[in-house]
Parts: C-alpha cells; sequence; structure tokens
C-alpha cells in the first residue's frame, strides 16, 4: 500500500489539543476522498495513532509507511521543531525527495507543510527553503496557523478553504509519486531539528535549555572493574570518571565529550559533574533552575561503593526531569552467564526504573550501543525539556521562553510573498512525528 499522505505531527501537539488535530486529520482525509473518489479508504492516509495495533514495532512500521507514502503533510509548530523524532521524519521524507530528484530529474514537492502554530526563529536552512503559506490560504491563517482557525470557527469557511488547498496539493503530488525508499530506517536518520533558538530576538539569544551531565564509572588507576582473569571491562578508562571510553577502546572521544558534542551541536549548554552521595539534592537544584540532567552510567561501576548508595536512592525517588543511560561497550559479554551477572547488577540498583526501561518516555535506557548514543542521548533531553516545561507552575512563559519557545519571535517567513509556490512545486535542490515514537 502506498498511502496518499504521511501525518506528521507532534505528539505534544496532540496532547495539547487532541480534538483539533484530530479534527484536521478527519476533514482532509474526507476531503481528499471527496476529490479523488477512486483512491479506497485505507490508501488514503497513514497516521499512526489509527494504524498501530498492540505488539506492533512501531519504529520498524513507521519506517516502512514514511518510506512508502505519495505526500508527507508536516503539522509545523514549536513543538513540532522541538521534537527529534518531527525532525528524522521531516529529513527522511526530504531526502527522499532530493534522491528522487537525483535519479530522475524531476521535482516533486511532496512535503507539504501545515501552519498549525507559528514555528519559532532559528529554523534549519533546509527547512526555510521550504514555502508553507501561498496567497490563496488566506490572511487569517498565514498571521496565526490552522490551530487558531478551529479555536474560533472550527467549520467556517477559512478553515475549510485552507483544508481544500492542503487536500488539491496533496492529490496533485501523489499523481506523479516519488520513489519508495524500501530501506529506510529512522533508528538510523540523524533529523534536521530539534531547532535553536531564535539568533534574532530581541533581548540576549536564549540557548534552547542547559543540560547537566553527571557520570558514574570507573578509573585506570584503582576502580576500572576487572573481568575474568583480571582484563580491564567496560571499556578504557582514564584517572578520570570522565575520561571512560566504551565504545572504541583505547581510542578517544570519551563517553562525554561525544554527549557535550551532541548537546551543544542541539544548541544546549551542559555542565559536567561526577556522580556523589549528594546527587539526589544536586538533582532537586538544577530541576529548580529550570535545568534538566542526565546521569551516564558505567554497569560495571554501577555497584561500587562510590556510586551504589547514590543511584538507589536515586532510583527510590521521582525524578521527573532526569534521564539515565546505560551503555553497552564494545568489549562487553554479548551473552552467557557474564552478560546475565552485569545487567542484573544493574537491575538491582535500579529495580524501579528498570521496569520502565522500555516505555513511551525514554528516560531510563539500557543496553545502549554506540551507533545509536547520540540519537537515545537527545531523544531523552527532548523527553525531559518537555516535562520540564509540562511540570513548571510558576512561570510557564519565562521557562518557554529559555527555550526558545513562546510569542516575540521574527515575522513568520512567506508573509511577503504575493503568490504560492512556482508550479512544479517548491521543493529545495537537496531534498517528518510521532508518538508511537520516543518523542514526537
Amino acid at each position: 500500500m502506498r498511502p496518499y499522505f504521511f501525518f506528521s505531527y507532534a505528539r505534544r501537539d496532540h496532547e495539547a489539543g487532541r480534538a483539533f488535530v484530530d479534527q484536521f486529520f478527519t476533514d482532509l482525509r474526507d476531503e481528499l476522498a471527496r476529490i479523488e473518489p477512486q483512491a479506497g479508504p485505507g490508501e488514503l492516509a497513514y497516521r499512526d495513532t489509527e494504524a498501530l495495533r498492540l505488539g506492533d514495532d512501531w519504529e520498524r512500521q513507521l519506517s516502512r509507511m514514511l518510506g512508502a507514502s505519495r505526500a508527507m503533510v508536516a503539522l509545523y509548530s514549536p513543538e513540532y521543531f522541538a521534537s527529534l523524532y518531527c525532525g528524522k521524519e521531516w529529513t527522511a521524507f526530504h531526502d527522499r525527495m532530493r534522491r528522487h530528484e537525483d535519479e530522475s530529474g524531476e521535482s516533486v514537492a511532496a512535503l507539504i507543510p501545515v501552519l498549525w502554530e507559528p514555528p519559532p526563529g532559528g529554523l534549519p536552512s533546509e527547512v526555510k527553503k521550504i514555502q508553507y503559506v501561498q496567497q490563496d490560504m488566506g490572511e487569517a491563517y498565514a498571521r496565526s496557523g490552522l490551530r487558531d482557525l478551529l479555536r474560533t470557527d472550527p467549520h467556517g469557511s477559512e478553515y475549510t478553504r485552507v483544508v481544500r488547498v492542503v487536500a488539491e496539493r496533496v492529490r496533485d503530488v501523489a499523481g506523479r509519486p516519488i520513489a519508495e525508499s524500501h530501506q529506510l530506517d529512522l533508528a538510523t536518520v540523524r533529523g534536521c531539528f530539534p531547532a535553536q533558538a531564535s539568533a534574532t530576538a530581541a533581548v540576549e539569544p536564549a540557548t534552547t535549555g542547559p543540560v547537566r551531565l553527571f557520570v558514574a564509572a570507573g578509573r585506570a588507576d584503582e576502580d576500572a572493574p576487572a573481568g575474568p582473569g583480571g582484563a580491564p571491562q567496560g571499556g578504557w578508562y582514564g584517572p578520570r570518571p570522565w575520561d571512560w571510553a566504551p565504545y572504541h577502546p583505547p581510542t578517544r572521544p570519551s563517553l562525554v565529550v561525544r554527549a557535550q558534542r551532541a548537546i551543544t551541536l542541539a544548541g544546549h549548554s551542559t555542565t559536567l559533574d561526577e556522580i556523589g552521595p549528594d546527587l539526589g539534592a544536586r538533582l532537586d537544584r538544577a530541576r529548580e533552575d529550570n535545568q534538566v540532567s542526565v546521569l551516564l552510567v558505567d554497569p560495571w561501576a554501577v555497584g561500587a561503593g562510590p556510586y551504589r548508595q547514590a543511584l538507589s536512592q536515586f532510583d527510590d525517588r521521582n525524578h521527573p526531569v532526569t534521564a539515565v543511560l546505560v551503555p553497552t561497550g564494545t568489549d562487553d559479554p554479548p551473552g552467557g552467564p557474564a552478560h546475565a551477572r552485569l545487567w542484573a547488577g544493574v537491575r538491582q540498583v535500579f529495580p524501579r526504573n528498570w521496569l520502565h526501561r522500555s516505555g513511551p518516555e525514554p528516560l531510563f535506557r539500557v543496553r545502549v550501543a554506540g551507533e545509536r548514543f547520540e540519537d537515545a542521548l537527545l531523544t531523552m533531553v527532548t523527553v525531559a525539556q518537555n516535562k520540564l516545561l509540562d511540570d513548571d507552575d510558576t512561570d510557564p512563559a519565562g521557562v518557554r521562553a529559555g527555550f526558545g519557545l513562546g510569542p516575540g519571535g521574527p515575522a513568520i517567513p512567506g508573509l511577503t510573498v504575493p503568490a504560492g509556490p512556482p508550479a512544479g512545486g517548491s521543493a529545495a535542490p537537496r531534498g517528518p512525528s510521532h508518538e508511537g515514537d520516543t518523542e514526537r
């Protein structure tokens, strides 16, 4: 099956306005069915909440449908551009369009943005190249977005006009579908956002939020865990815990360097501490300061004296904006009794969090391999920051501004464009989000 469109949206937009997102999806699908009567009901659209069933491998199914769909409708909003998985979907589909153009010489603008809410400033250059408003969609839509039209007049002429324009666009691009991508794997896609905060804000440019890193790992001189025969386990160790390099010993960079590099490239600032007896108090202070935290834990050192008590106390308490990432090193045993003993030790220290290691909000992840480290880390940071925004009761506007969200950004690109995209589409020469996923 090749759906006419893949529906890409931020989970947090759906949580904040479930009825609005559901109505737009249904109205768009129904309008497309009206103007494209030969399409079967199951062929019109793919949306994760309607298609995923108990036991499905959601990431594999999303990858397959994103690689097969003829178009992608993306609901642009601040939450969309703060979502790691929306960035993966957007980037994967954009790359499909680029490859199709490279191989066929035909440019098809099959990525169709819908302005849900005015997006933040500082959008990636690839996003800015794609037009997301046009004259016949109306001034109110271009100014405030589709969600505002649904709030004020959910069956009005301005709203239905936008639905009709988007449906016609889907029909047109579906008539000349881009090539399928049978090997698309969202787990390996590096998305082009979360977006950084606007650099043109009226005050000092804000980062997208500070991240505190805490490390529990052995040392080469005294604490490096020993395996059978006394050989060091857990990777390469140095004189300090943050020298630990579990993935490609004995080469650098260390895990901390990789983590700081990924977090900085995503637009955040970082601090670094070793896990100690006062871990809980430090995490509480970080939360009070509107900071999220990530614990990088060496499974070979988790039961060591300096760390075991602090980590056990962490597991006993609720730290909703703190993530725990426990990697599996290049030289760790892949199976057998040694493997079982290693991860049984981690489970004994984190019994409560262990139960949630495969939950929908990935704030506790174990056995993270090297090729997935950066993606797993940034997903956790995004989820923790979203929870921080949810949990703040004192100054939500101030917290949102600290993450580059909220009012006061630059003018919406494209408002001065007198007409829609030129014939043939407005795709960049190079060429989505979800919540069967970790963070749409």
